[in-house]
């Protein structure tokens, strides 16, 4: 936890029921061929909860660690300017700040990342972490697997970040898992404890095939395996990306719903962070009550948008605002 003063909650939400959201993992810069950005899943993630929900009090909560130099100090300043809050933000005086260089593909409709080992988001520290779960009584944890990369193989029980797994025995929130799988940091064990320990598991259909595998699932339509999936981990509702081809969920009750395909989008710039918006609006949506078919269709909505952009986050709050409009985000939740 840094030492620095958390600027004051906006006067807005003392008014309203605060929802928090803690979103552990990596924080760290994007570098494009040309330029370079804040990025990491949980940051994104992170500012478009803040952007749509600080009206109705959702406050999103980041469990990070960043590198004392110039990028973390970088990324410190715009936390804090972003109105994110920073009680779990730790500072690392012997790794370096995230860097992920990220070269996209000629269409502008893939990229290849090259993440670089031992960066500070591998050492968030456990007991930092955990007396940030208990104070916020977070409603949410949102997680990763690349953040759970540095874990090392234990004997005698499952693997996993042990920041992590202490947020967990802490808080007992409700876990959602955003699975993101980037070689050669994928791991097995630390999958089958993640999945595990999630009510809620958003993937892409490329990592659902993928994941099927590694876990031993078989081969089968994707649904048939979503459906083995559910089972075989005790997972409440399963949610998969298709681009342009939509996006599905699964419940654990056999419910499916489809948002169906979309009319190719113009003005692309790129799909970096298109997920983060899709897993920002669904969780937007569990803090609300939205009906899941809505969350959906809203959360696949979002994320097109979001390929507008260059990078993963806007530069101006003026991109949230139809979206609260549109959504009824601009008074406190009923």
């Amino acid at each position: 936890m840094d030492e620095r003063t958390t600027p004051p909650v906006p006067h807005s939400l003392s008014e309203v029921h605060h929802s928090t959201i803690l979103l552990f993992g990596e924080v760290l810069i994007d570098c494009f061929p040309d330029h370079e950005v804040q990025g990491g899943a949980p940051l994104n993630v992170a500012h478009h909860l803040r952007g749509l929900g600080v009206g109705i009090g959702v406050v999103p909560m980041l469990v990070t660690r960043i590198g004392k130099d110039e990028h973390g100090h970088r990324l410190f300043d715009a936390m804090q300017s972003a109105g994110l809050p920073i009680d779990g933000v730790q500072l690392d005086s012997l790794h370096p700040t995230g860097e992920v260089r990220i070269d996209l593909e000629a269409n502008s409709q893939g990229h290849r990342f090259e993440i670089a080992p031992d960066q500070a988001w591998d050492f968030i520290h456990a007991d930092m972490a955990r007396l940030v779960g208990l104070s916020s009584r977070p409603e949410w944890l949102y997680f990763g697997t690349l953040a759970q990369r540095s874990v090392a193989y234990p004997i005698t029980r499952p693997a996993a970040h042990p920041a992590l797994r202490a947020l967990m025995q802490t808080t007992h929130a409700k876990g959602f898992l955003d699975i993101n799988l980037r070689d050669p940091w994928v791991r097995k064990d630390v999958l089958r404890w993640s999945l595990g320990k999630a009510e809620i598991v958003k993937m892409n259909e490329e990592e659902l095939l993928r994941v099927a595998h590694m876990m031993g699932l078989g081969s089968a339509s994707q649904t048939v395996l979503g459906k083995r999936m559910l089972h075989a981990f005790g997972i409440r509702q399963l949610l998969v990306t298709e681009g342009q081809n939509g996006a599905w969920l699964l419940q654990n009750d056999g419910t499916y719903h489809h948002t169906g395909p979309t009319e190719p989008l113009v003005d692309v710039v790129d799909s970096v962070g298109a997920g983060d918006g899709f897993a920002a609006v669904f969780l937007l949506g569990l803090t609300q009550g939205w009906p899941v078919e809505q969350a959906l269709e809203r959360s696949h909505h979002f994320a097109g948008e979001i390929c507008r952009l260059r990078g993963a986050i806007p530069d101006s709050d003026d991109f949230y605002q139809p979206f609260i409009t549109a959504w009824q985000l601009d008074g406190p939740a009923t």
